[in-house]
């Protein structure tokens, strides 16, 4: 928990810094604190076992940062920040998370009106006082109050990314007990929706005595700031990050069916429960009975055979006909959590990206692909350093000597035109311009393995143009995947306005691939989204945008994405070996 406190503040020093306009330091600071949320190890115990020594060996801290880690560690502070707080005494956070919000803003918006949160924001908005500050506008006023509301949406809802590590450190903590039988986490969190309310952690104990000794431990956690009850068989506490997790221990006969009633969702098992109803049963998270005699469910696949259907993946249950399947016999196999060969978008060190191509192929190597690729940004993006023909060109150079030098097998290399055990890929990630046209010349593109095309501006097109928009870059014979179809960055930003079922259309003519981004803040497309490209015969990539290595981890996310919207295997390019994907970008 330590890892995501201190990452959370060296992204609040980076932006005090960018309010200051000091080069350099706040990239620096946002690399460690990247660093850390994906550090998988707890900083805490790496620097009780190894010292600031082993603090600097962590990727993008420096004998600086490694500094201010360890005076958190000890102190609980960093003085540094506290300094940057008591000058300029406004949320960050808080405020940044608008979309159009950036540190320079947060800065004028303090200096001219003292606004240091959300409600003193929007009440200077609404009383027409930001659009008569310097460069300010009416237009910058409006979107910050429709930032404001899009935000509220959310409230009480936390990012699957940033909850779910959090979830894993608590369960592989009380895996440690030995006095606990069973443990899994349910809700939300083990459907993996988008964002997660509370967390409830469901427990058998080996011998029930043993219950006092985990409440205690439970409620002792570091990062607690409120123990909301404590009991037997329930406890509940607030992590700092401000969600709550319930613990519950339940009947080593009832575990199953107390899985399945605690993951939910409500209408997936109000349906359950009508199920059972009809049959003469009753279903309740303490067990199926038939009249008064308990039948016994330790195991949720016992539930559902009970009820007469198989068993339901998690991610499904949505109460999204997946019930109706599962009784007919023809629930999809879903993809798996191992069944990604490769991933096509990730940036390297050439477009901005923190890593070399070198360092990018062996972290995917270590992760069991058969291959990677490169996709970094096109001209038009120059804040991301976007490539032209030529650095495409030169960097093609740089992939083939890697695939010759580096990735030969004995059967042969990339440059004999020999399909071997690990490959780098050459895409780009282009930009569709606001007349749907791309920004890399067509003889470059084709020179590619894959192009990924994707929106980068002029986001609120009407509806009707941004369709024609996406239509004509799909239309482009070397667009192969668009990327992040719709736009929208959760709980910032909506979706732009397009329609679907007309770039399926297209995309289906065209062989056009649609990405789900994997991207914890994205996962763009949605879950109901993924399903209708299926249903439509519309091939899906799934792929992390990475841009560290440390990002590579995001395709997790995909993939469950991927789980809720009914994607088997076979849906998925890059889900398929290396020859058949090269087949299909050649269409």
């Amino acid at each position: 928990m330590k890892n995501q406190e201190i990452a959370q503040i060296f992204y609040e020093i980076a932006a005090y810094l960018a309010m200051e306009e000091v080069p350099f330091k706040p990239q620096a600071y946002e690399r460690a604190a990247l660093s850390l949320e994906t550090l998988p190890e707890d900083v805490e115990k790496i620097y009780k076992d190894g010292g600031k020594p082993a603090i600097e060996k962590i990727p993008g801290v420096g004998k600086s940062i490694a500094e201010k880690i360890i005076e958190y560690l000890k102190t609980g502070k960093i003085k540094e920040h506290r300094d940057f707080k008591k000058k300029m005494p406004v949320n960050v956070e808080e405020l940044t998370a608008i979309e159009g919000v950036g540190p320079k803003m947060v800065r004028n918006l303090w200096k001219y009106l003292k606004i240091k949160d959300i409600k003193a924001l929007e009440a200077a908005a609404l009383a027409g006082k930001i659009r008569k500050l310097p460069n300010f506008r009416e237009k910058t006023e409006k979107n910050i109050l429709q930032g404001i509301e899009f935000l509220k949406r959310g409230q009480g809802r936390f990012l699957l990314g940033d909850i779910l590590p959090q979830v894993r450190e608590i369960v592989e903590g009380l895996k440690t007990m030995k006095e606990i039988d069973k443990i899994s986490p349910a809700g939300s969190v083990r459907r993996m929706k988008e964002t997660i309310g509370d967390i409830d952690i469901l427990i058998t104990l080996k011998n029930k005595t043993n219950a006092d000794k985990i409440m205690n431990y439970f409620t002792s956690l570091p990062g607690i700031v409120k123990v909301w009850g404590k009991g037997s068989t329930k406890s509940s506490i607030r992590i700092r990050q401000g969600f709550d997790v319930d613990l519950r221990v339940v009947p080593k006969e009832s575990f199953g069916s107390a899985l399945q009633y605690f993951t939910g969702s409500k209408e997936h098992n109000i349906a359950t429960r009508k199920i059972a109803m009809n049959k003469g049963l009753k279903l309740n998270e303490y067990g199926v009975f038939r009249k008064k005699k308990k039948i016994f469910t330790q195991t949720e696949e016992k539930v559902y055979k009970t009820l007469g259907f198989e068993y339901i993946e998690p991610e499904l249950r949505e109460n999204q006909g997946e019930i109706e399947a599962a009784i007919q016999g023809r629930l999809p196999k879903i993809v798996g959590y191992d069944d990604i060969r490769g991933d096509l978008h990730c940036h390297s060190e050439w477009d901005g990206g923190e890593n070399p191509i070198p360092e990018i192929a062996k972290a995917a190597q270590e992760m069991g692909y058969e291959y990677i690729g490169i996709s970094d940004h096109t001209k038009f993006l120059r804040i991301e350093h976007g490539l032209n023909e030529g650095q495409l060109s030169q960097q093609r150079k740089e992939i083939n000597k890697l695939n010759f030098q580096f990735f030969r097998t004995e059967a042969g290399s990339r440059c004999d035109g020999t399909i071997f055990n690990f490959q780098i890929l050459q895409g780009c990630e282009a930009n569709i311009l606001a007349d749907g046209s791309i920004d890399i010349k067509d003889d470059a593109l084709a020179k590619l393995d894959y192009v990924i095309a994707g929106i980068h501006s002029q986001m609120k097109m009407p509806k009707e143009k941004m369709t024609e928009r996406i239509i004509r870059a799909m239309k482009n014979p070397n667009v192969d995947i668009i990327a992040h179809p719709t736009g929208r960055i959760l709980q910032k930003r909506d979706e732009y306005q397009i329609d679907f079922d007309k770039i399926l259309k297209v995309a289906k003519e065209t062989k056009t691939i649609l990405e789900i981004n994997a991207n914890p803040q994205r996962l763009d497309l949605n879950d109901k989204n993924i399903r209708r490209a299926k249903e439509s015969g519309v091939k899906i990539a799934i792929n992390t945008d990475a841009h560290h290595i440390d990002h590579l981890r995001f395709m997790e996310f995909g993939i469950a994405q991927a789980r809720r919207g009914w994607a088997e295997k076979r849906d998925i390019i890059n889900a398929q070996p290396l020859e058949k994907l090269l087949k299909f970008f050649k269409k």
